[in-house]
């Protein structure tokens, strides 16, 4: 089976996600599309929202999507999680034939430092989702994802801008906020 993991914080989902998922459905050859929110990002001390208001997003955002499961695999393991033990976990249970592992090209910079970063790479194919500004000549022969939607998770926590949140999950992410 072929198929594509999409891992992150999405702290919150935004429109930007739900873009990068829409471009690896029509350009990648796969079978399916794994969303795998993070319980806690291994270069972060924290996250806005737990865990668990983030993965009911995501699977509201995405329940009439028969290709694409949000899986809990790391927010089960209740810490922190490396992207290699994903990558392995998902191999076996799928028996995977090609593992495209879709990043942000914000974290290209920082990506030789995730851990066990060589073994990794021999593992999966790299697809790098394209923000304007964060992709150079030195990456071009790295499968990208052309989305340019400049928008980051931080900015909208710290502006509260609903304006980049889906319409399905709007009204959730606004009343989490209130509650904050």
């Amino acid at each position: 089976m072929k198929i594509a993991i999409f891992g992150g914080s999405f702290d919150p989902p935004h429109i930007g996600h739900e873009t990068i998922i829409n471009e690896a459905l029509k350009q990648l050859d796969i079978e399916r599309l794994i969303v795998v929110p993070t319980f806690l990002n291994p270069f972060k001390s924290d996250s806005f929202l737990d865990a668990k208001k983030r993965f009911f997003l995501l699977k509201k955002l995405f329940k009439n999507r028969k290709n694409i499961e949000i899986s809990d695999y790391e927010i089960l393991k209740n810490r922190a999680v490396f992207a290699i033990e994903t990558v392995k976990h998902l191999q076996q249970f799928y028996k995977t034939s090609k593992i495209y592992l879709i990043i942000g090209a914000d974290n290209l910079e920082k990506l030789h430092l995730w851990h066990s970063f060589e073994e990794l790479n021999s593992m999966v194919e790299f697809v790098i989702a394209n923000r304007s500004g964060f992709l150079n000549d030195n990456y071009a022969n790295i499968k990208t994802l052309n989305v340019n939607i400049n928008i980051s998770a931080t900015n909208l926590r710290d502006t509260i801008d609903l304006n980049y949140i889906p319409q399905i999950i709007k009204k959730d992410v606004e009343e989490i906020w209130q509650n904050k």
